[in-house]
């Protein structure tokens, strides 16, 4: 690890080598050398997401892309990469733990997502299962071309920020790099946390809605990463979407409300905290903290 002072101090093609680790989008690694010097872990993660959704263009995101092996692909991993290795193959961890049929899933999975988008699927993996990833895979190959650059690059900036905390001592002792917004999801019958459940969250702009961002439910039923530190979203109309009908099938439960849609108003920079309490027959919302 490194300091800020060290990251300000070193020269450009030190800060290149270090930052390469992680994101590998060369516009980006030379937009954030020329942001220096970075004040705090705060201005450091901001720097890094206004340089990534003002200053990044597509190329630059594919770019950024191919900086990774393919989820589970344990032979890609070995080969290429070998200075992010150990950090990908962290990130990648629980993988480890899938069974052979999930495993084989997800690769097809992940051939037909390199078929449709032109690009490997990327997510952020820490603390995912492979069940769990390959749920999300399923829910991403039915975006459109657009949709899903705008959710790849999302987890783009999940991983860059993930690994900036391994970089540079302040990041990692930051407790406070939050998501803009998260969620909690309550199954009410059986009073244990929702999880494994598909959301998906969308701007509202007049008779359009745009795809931000989709998550899936921990163990606890939250969704805390939905947005990477540092984005934040304009003020506008919004709906999160839970998928309630595939929860409550996974559940074998009775299925009447197919989906959860709630929507709501971003006004400021403040954090959002949508709750969600389910049934098979009915569900509520209210403004969390």
């Amino acid at each position: 690890m490194m300091t800020l002072e060290e990251l300000n101090s070193n020269t450009a093609i030190e800060v290149a080598m270090h930052l390469e680790k992680c994101c590998v989008s060369k516009t980006w690694i030379s937009e954030m050398a020329a942001s220096r010097p970075f004040t705090s872990s705060s201005d450091l993660i901001e720097k890094a997401a206004t340089i990534w959704y003002t200053k990044c263009t597509a190329e630059d995101y594919k770019e950024a892309f191919s900086g990774h092996p393919k989820i589970g692909d344990v032979t890609s991993l070995k080969q290429k990469f070998s200075n992010t290795k150990d950090w990908a193959n962290n990130e990648q961890s629980k993988v480890d733990d899938a069974d052979d049929k999930t495993l084989h899933d997800l690769a097809k999975g992940n051939d037909a997502y390199l078929e449709k988008f032109g690009y490997i699927f990327i997510v952020s993996a820490s603390g995912k299962s492979a069940k769990e990833m390959l749920t999300i895979l399923h829910k991403r190959l039915l975006n459109s071309e657009k949709e899903e650059l705008q959710i790849a690059m999302n987890e783009q900036h999940k991983i860059t920020v993930i690994r900036l905390k391994k970089l540079i001592t302040e990041v990692n002792a930051d407790q406070n790099l939050k998501s803009h917004i998260t969620t909690h999801a309550l199954d009410t019958t059986k009073g244990v946390p929702a999880k494994a459940m598909p959301v998906a969250l969308r701007i509202i702009e007049g008779n359009t809605k745009t795809l931000v961002s989709i998550g899936l439910t921990n163990s606890d039923g939250r969704v805390a990463d939905l947005l990477p530190p540092g984005r934040m979203l304009a003020v506008g109309t919004y709906e999160m979407e839970f998928d309630t009908k595939f929860y409550h099938e996974a559940q074998e439960q009775t299925v009447f409300y197919p989906d959860a849609t709630i929507k709501f108003m971003v006004t400021d920079a403040g954090h959002y905290h949508i709750p969600l309490l389910i049934s098979p027959f009915g569900f509520s919302t209210y403004k969390g903290s």
